[in-house]
């Protein structure tokens, strides 16, 4: 709980500084990689994490790794989180940025599974009917899972609507499961 405080309050502060150099698309391009570059890369993640590894070599890391690809502000943000011995939060710093950046923008996730791969027209759809019960811009992650056999699972933030063939014939063994007839003698 303390972790996501501090790199809520890090995250904050860095949104702020993006938003008054005016480079905030750029920081939040730059949060997201590093985000990824920390979940897809476990040898990254510990080498953050590790109290073996010295502050300085840890600049050095970072800097041959996004030197090239980050802002200056973010490079900045990092070597100062670093030198203050926080880098262990740089993921959860940079995943509260990216769910800031989409408050302060007014985007919503929601994600989408379906049985195949949806076409580009059904994506309109979706993304129409849940503009319909939020005002909000939409980024839609699809996720193709063939277990669930037809229809879609629709997952907004802690609202899911689910017409998959899968929970309906789920529903249907729960139904023909009860014992309907009741001994009367």
């Amino acid at each position: 709980m303390a972790q996501s405080k501090v790199s809520n309050r890090y995250a904050k502060a860095l949104l702020n500084l993006a938003i008054e150099q005016k480079s905030l698309d750029a920081c939040y391009n730059d949060m997201v990689l590093l985000n990824s570059s920390c979940v897809e890369n476990k040898d990254l993640a510990l080498m953050l994490k590790s109290p073996i590894v010295n502050t300085d070599k840890k600049n050095e890391i970072l800097n041959q790794i996004f030197k090239a690809k980050f802002s200056k502000i973010s490079m900045a943000f990092i070597a100062i989180i670093t030198n203050k011995k926080r880098e262990s939060l740089l993921a959860d710093i940079a995943s509260s940025f990216i769910s800031l950046y989409k408050t302060f923008n007014n985007i919503t996730t929601a994600s989408v599974v379906t049985a195949q791969p949806i076409d580009a027209d059904l994506k309109k759809e979706f993304i129409n009917f849940i503009k319909s019960g939020e005002n909000k811009e939409v980024e839609l992650n699809e996720i193709v899972d063939e277990t669930i056999i037809g229809g879609a699972i629709i997952r907004m933030g802690d609202k899911q609507i689910d017409t998959s063939v899968i929970r309906t014939i789920k529903e249907l063994k729960k139904t023909y499961n009860k014992n309907l007839y009741i001994k009367d003698f």
